[in-house]
């Protein structure tokens, strides 16, 4: 028989905080996929796709937890509160285990079954049931016992044929026996045998593929995938049909004397007689029509887990009220792309596959961040505009927004309203024609703004794909068949402009296009050490920093234009590898990194998503990487990159990934334009506080000397951008004393200066 593998003691750690625990991290989290929901007496507990929350039914106060809190951001399967020991456990699809202890909000990580010598495809958590201090958990391969007062892990239920893994979906118990149901048949064992991994003390009482199992007072109820609900008949220790569903059950539980079972359109609500009190269709919800996963009953409040529209809540009488409970956020945790300004941040959601497929023409609307909170609008407010892959406002119009659409052309927001979706109708944007004249397919990725407020965009796979929208509402279109190897196949990325008005494309396999109207002129960065050194035509960003460089992100790797004014003086213009020192030997940064997104901040460092890598913070020239975040060192909830932003007043940077929306609180702002808000902060720094202070608002290239009360020098720097960090050391050596230090800030040429104090309490 296979005996138990995970009897030993738990290979878990509190989580305390990643290694930059003294950096300022926030969440962005959707709620809106709840994938299952628990309770206690006083609240109800809802799990989205990495991310939990909690409403106390006498308050209405409601309590997030997502990564920043120390969650992983992998997809959850289960969720269970133990009312008995106050613990909330969330079971993950990879088989993570996390116990949440509700008391002093610690967090724990269980990866014994992440651990587990099994084929990583079979560690899903499916269920979680408690009896006597033990969770019961059912997996993809089998039952594990774990003990919720001394977090260990028991002994491991391999209850196949000859002791085979086995899916168990559910697991119930009634008169001293367990049972389970699993994708073979219902297994029953009794529960006090000390010997339940031996396989062979699990009977067989039931073939078949059941979905879920659940204890209805005395009454014990199956139901198998096809969603015919059976009852067990003790005399002939058998289940008999009892009553057929018209769709498969989703979900079915039983709690607070009711037996839930949840469908995808519907939920239904029986008593301890098995009569049905409340059924519950999705088209008694009006506003918005969701599907349905899971649902669980607190005091007289029904509330319903939806696939998409969050936690609904309606009275067990009531038949016509009901309550969306959801945390506000955005519409989901998949943001492809962003914008942040100095009072907003825009998403979009749009996507498209790697070789710039859309994907699926996702319908998914814009959000919007602000002081007040989220704006949602849906798919019917944006003039059907599908698959939007950008989002880029008028820097000196705020209220002004377009949406590229990579299928359906241009959407014009004003006011938060979106107003025109231009087209092939009413603008200048063209649909491709190699599918023929009757299919309309109008691509639109990169846009931005030149300093004379022409909108500049990029139409992929038609001959004229540089489209300009000018100050007077007037389209003009550029050629590019001449440039581009293939016009027709040519799919563009992202768009900069530098200070000469030269615009720089990223394209799909040409490389870089740089682009001047003012002489007409069109070249090209491509591969080949005479025809521009990239590792790869196949470019997916560029950005110009503040030294006029010309940063360019490929799917293999990193390079840099020395110089963008090379463009008005050379004929071919080359890129090159940044070369660092690694253990001692030189190594390209970011060598065959696949690079999704490139930022410039306001000290002028560089922040670099990638594809499966994390994000990278590098210095000015590239030389010294400053961070690496990842899952694993940060509150990262998905190493896969879509997009990055930053708001260039707060310094604070926006970093979408697949999985959820965070931000770094940066110390990078961009400068100010003379000393009048410079500021330091904090200030008095306190004995527990462990971080840097920042002395912001400042003119770039500002000196800024910070001397004790006599007068002794303790620390010097030059800013880059508009805020300095100080770590409190006499020049890194050691930290300084408890007293006030002044701080002197002068301009460039010494005609501006500002004096300010903190005062430092060790």
């Amino acid at each position: 028989m296979k005996k138990n593998g995970l009897c030993f003691l738990l290979l878990l750690f509190i989580q305390m905080g990643f290694t930059q625990s003294n950096l300022s991290w926030q969440g962005y989290f959707s709620y809106n996929e709840i994938k299952d929901v628990s309770e206690s007496n006083t609240a109800v507990f809802a799990a989205s796709e990495n991310a939990l929350f909690s409403k106390n039914i006498a308050t209405s106060q409601i309590k997030t937890t997502n990564t920043i809190d120390g969650l992983s951001g992998e997809t959850i399967s289960a969720l269970f509160h133990s009312t008995t020991f106050n613990k909330t456990i969330v079971g993950y699809e990879n088989g993570l285990i996390i116990v949440i202890n509700e008391t002093d909000g610690t967090i724990l990580k269980v990866v014994d079954i992440i651990n587990k010598q099994l084929p990583s495809n079979i560690k899903k958590i499916n269920h979680f049931m408690e009896f006597e201090g033990i969770a019961y958990v059912s997996c993809d391969f089998g039952i594990v016992q774990f003990n919720l007062l001394t977090m260990q892990f028991g002994d491991t239920y391999f209850i196949g044929t000859n002791g085979a893994e086995i899916m168990v979906n559910q697991t119930a118990l009634v008169n001293g026996f367990i049972y389970a149901a699993t994708n073979s048949g219902i297994k029953r064992a009794t529960i006090s045998n000390k010997n339940l991994v031996d396989f062979s003390q699990w009977g067989t009482i039931a073939g078949g593929n059941w979905s879920g199992i659940a204890t209805l007072g005395t009454d014990l109820f199956a139901v198998n995938t096809s969603g015919y609900i059976h009852k067990y008949n003790a005399n002939t220790n058998s289940f008999t049909g009892y009553l057929a569903l018209p769709s498969p059950a989703l979900d079915m539980r039983a709690t607070a004397g009711y037996l839930i079972v949840t469908t995808l359109n519907n939920v239904y609500i029986y008593n301890s007689q098995m009569v049905l009190v409340r059924q519950i269709n999705t088209n008694q919800i009006t506003e918005s029509t969701p599907s349905f996963n899971c649902a669980t009953i607190v005091g007289d409040t029904i509330f319903i887990g939806t696939k998409e529209k969050g936690l609904i809540a309606t009275s067990l009488s009531s038949i016509t009220t009901f309550e969306n409970t959801t945390p506000i956020g955005p519409s989901r945790n998949n943001i492809f792309a962003l914008q942040a300004t100095s009072n907003s941040l825009w998403t979009v959601y749009g996507d498209y596959t790697v070789d710039y497929n859309p994907y699926d023409l996702d319908s998914y609307g814009i959000s919007k961040f602000s002081t007040t909170g989220w704006l949602n609008i849906p798919y019917e407010k944006v003039l059907g505009a599908k698959s939007m892959t950008r989002i880029t406002v008028n820097p000196s119009k705020e209220n002004e927004v377009y949406a590229s659409s990579f299928f359906s052309g241009l959407l014009k927001i004003e006011n938060d309203e979106p107003k025109i979706l231009y087209n092939q109708t009413n603008s200048g944007l063209e649909s491709l024609t190699f599918a023929g004249p009757n299919y309309i397919d109008i691509r639109i990725n990169g846009a931005a703004f030149d300093k004379s407020g022409n909108f500049w965009v990029t139409n992929s796979r038609i001959k004229n794909g540089l489209k300009v929208l000018k100050t007077n509402g007037q389209w003009q279109s550029y050629a590019m068949e001449n440039i581009l190897d293939s016009a027709i196949d040519t799919n563009f990325g992202t768009i900069a402009i530098d200070k000469n008005g030269t615009k720089w494309l990223s394209t799909s396999s040409d490389g870089v296009i740089g682009f001047n109207e003012s002489n007409n002129k069109f070249k090209k960065i491509t591969t080949g050490p005479d025809t521009g050194n990239l590792p790869i035509a196949d470019v997916r960003v560029v950005a110009v920093d503040t030294r006029n460089q010309l940063w360019i992100g490929t799917t293999k790797g990193l390079r840099i234009l020395s110089n963008v004014g090379s463009f008005q003086s050379e004929e071919q213009l080359t890129a090159n590898p940044i070369i660092i020192l690694e253990d001692n030997l030189a190594q390209e940064l970011l060598y065959e990194q696949f690079i999704t997104d490139i930022v410039v901040d306001g000290a002028n460092n560089k922040w670099i998503g990638t594809a499966d890598s994390g994000v990278f913070l590098v210095s000015p020239n590239g030389l010294e990487t400053k961070y690496h975040f990842t899952t694993s060192n940060s509150p990262l909830p998905s190493n896969v990159i879509n997009d990055i932003d930053i708001n260039s007043t707060t310094g604070e940077v926006f970093i979408a990934t697949a999985k959820g929306l965070v931000s770094f609180k940066g110390v990078s702002t961009e400068a100010n334009e003379d000393l009048n808000n410079a500021y330091v902060y904090p200030n008095p720094v306190r004995p527990e506080y462990l971080g840097t202070v920042k002395i912001a608002g400042l003119l770039d290239r500002a000196n800024i000397k910070i001397t004790d009360i006599e007068g002794n020098l303790v620390y010097e720097t030059t800013s880059e951008g508009g805020t300095i960090e100080w770590d409190t050391t006499a020049f890194g050596k050691y930290k300084v004393a408890s007293g006030v230090y002044m701080i002197f800030i002068s301009a460039q040429d010494g005609v501006e200066t500002k004096v300010k104090k903190v005062m430092i309490i060790r």
